[in-house]
């Protein structure tokens, strides 16, 4: 019993007052009502992170940090998915070209299959993945649609198309890709694998690089397509996917035989398109001899022996290219290209080697100008004035592109290279090719064995 019941009565009254006083105050007239306020804040919340270009994190839902687009935006930039925006078809659905009403932005919008693997979670994981990858080469992410069972991808577009385009496909005007082209596509290629191995964390596989998925913008720049990158696992030595896929002619044997995907897995992809880049040849071409219809089961005996790496070279450069550029990058192709994934470089290695590459100067300077063909034995020594200007031209320039050796020749040395020469007919070059090449060739392949030696205990020095 309280000392104070008089008081206590009073307050408890007077609580009770106040309390059915406010509840009165505070209920809408119509329960409605209080509905739709609730409906009408959420709009305007949504509207606001819509001009901040943000969505709303969900309660335990991933964080996205692109645009949400509703599927009549998408539609509207694309002209309602006419065949005429249609820029091309995958394994994961179609691909528009489309403009965005308010910023008039040029974008490449996917349309993804709703048969396929992707349910909203998983979509909205791998939509929150691909919008904190940043790097120059790779495609940038706009923005995504999720709206009911639409599944829509929207990316910055790249107005040159894939290198496919360029190097498969051309049109009958087209100029074919020249060597310090082709190096800096690969470059940028593998420096796009580089910072998903290297520098994403997690690290993230690729698992599907090829041509197709290497686009190009402006002045020939390469951008690799993100979507359908694999979150990686790290497991010991090896790395585990959720989900793997790849296309025949660019898998690495391990996944052919046990399904097994692993970063070195991707170097093993880049070597086919290296190898692509260097001969002009397609991973899988069925309209050639059946021995050749495979890229890699074709390169593989020439990468033996170092004097047939010429051979090699796609026609169309029509010898405008440093031989020992050439051996280079015969070589690292080779060397990624190798059986067991341990011995294959990591692709840190990869950009280091290929960076020297296409810094190297006598790239640049022998680009424009054609190997000369092997003059003929009687004559060599009566162009000895135009032999020896072309050397001292190449000699001013630091390059090692084509050399002369007419003016210090003997006639035997001569004798012997018209004999070389008769033996193949079908091979254009200078006198340092049929000499000196070999050498540089040996010595790339033996600089690509130590390396691949090295990086099979993951080292970083070539």
């Amino acid at each position: 019993m309280s000392c104070f019941p008089c008081f206590t009565s009073k307050v408890k009254k007077t609580n009770s007052k106040d309390a059915n006083s406010r509840s009165s105050s505070e209920s809408p007239p119509h329960g409605v009502y209080l509905t739709f306020m609730q409906c009408f804040v959420r709009i305007i919340d949504l509207a606001k992170a819509r001009n901040r270009n943000e969505t709303p994190k969900a309660d335990g839902g991933p964080n996205i940090n692109v645009k949400a687009f509703t599927f009549w935006e998408l539609a509207s930039a694309t002209k309602n998915f006419r065949q005429e925006c249609l820029l091309g078809e995958g394994a994961f659905g179609r691909v528009y070209k489309g403009q965005l009403e308010n910023s008039g932005q040029d974008v490449a919008v996917k349309q993804l299959d709703r048969n396929g693997l992707h349910g909203n979670k998983e979509f909205l994981q791998e939509v929150s993945m691909l919008s904190l990858l940043d790097h120059e080469n790779l495609v940038n992410l706009v923005g995504y649609c999720a709206d009911g069972e639409q599944r829509l991808l929207v990316c910055e577009y790249m107005s040159l198309g894939s290198l496919v385009d360029h190097l498969f496909e051309m049109k009958p005007d087209q100029e074919p890709l020249s060597w310090p082209t082709r190096m800096n596509l690969a470059l940028g290629a593998a420096r796009g694998v580089e910072y998903l191995h290297e520098k994403a964390n997690p690290p993230v596989l690729y698992r599907d690089l090829k041509s197709s998925n290497i686009l190009l913008c402006g002045d020939f720049h390469p951008k690799l397509s993100t979507f359908g990158l694999g979150k990686a696992k790290s497991v010991g030595d090896k790395m585990q996917v959720s989900r793997v896929m790849g296309t025949y002619g660019y898998c690495a044997p391990e996944y052919s035989r046990d399904s097994q995907f692993t970063l070195k897995s991707d170097i093993y992809s880049f070597g086919v398109v290296l190898l692509e880049l260097i001969t002009g040849r397609k991973a899988i071409d069925t309209t050639r001899p059946m021995d050749e219809q495979n890229l890699v089961s074709w390169a593989q005996p020439k990468f033996r022996d170092p004097k047939k790496f010429p051979e090699m070279a796609d026609p169309l450069l029509k010898r405008r290219f440093p031989e020992k550029s050439l051996n280079q990058a015969v070589a690292i192709a080779a060397m990624c290209l190798q059986e067991e994934a341990s011995v294959r470089p990591l692709i840190s290695d990869v950009v280091t080697t290929l960076s020297f590459l296409v810094a190297s100067k006598e790239e640049n300077m022998c680009d424009t100008t054609p190997l000369p063909s092997l003059p003929p034995a009687d004559s060599g020594h009566e162009k000895g004035g135009d032999s020896s200007e072309h050397t001292s031209d190449h000699e001013d320039e630091g390059s090692d592109c084509s050399k002369s050796g007419s003016q210090e020749g003997s006639e035997e040395e001569s004798e012997e290279e018209h004999q070389h020469d008769h033996n193949r007919p079908s091979r254009d070059g200078s006198e340092q090719g049929d000499h000196d090449s070999g050498d540089e060739c040996h010595s790339a392949v033996t600089g690509s064995n130590e390396w691949g030696s090295n990086s099979s205990h993951n080292s970083n020095s070539l």
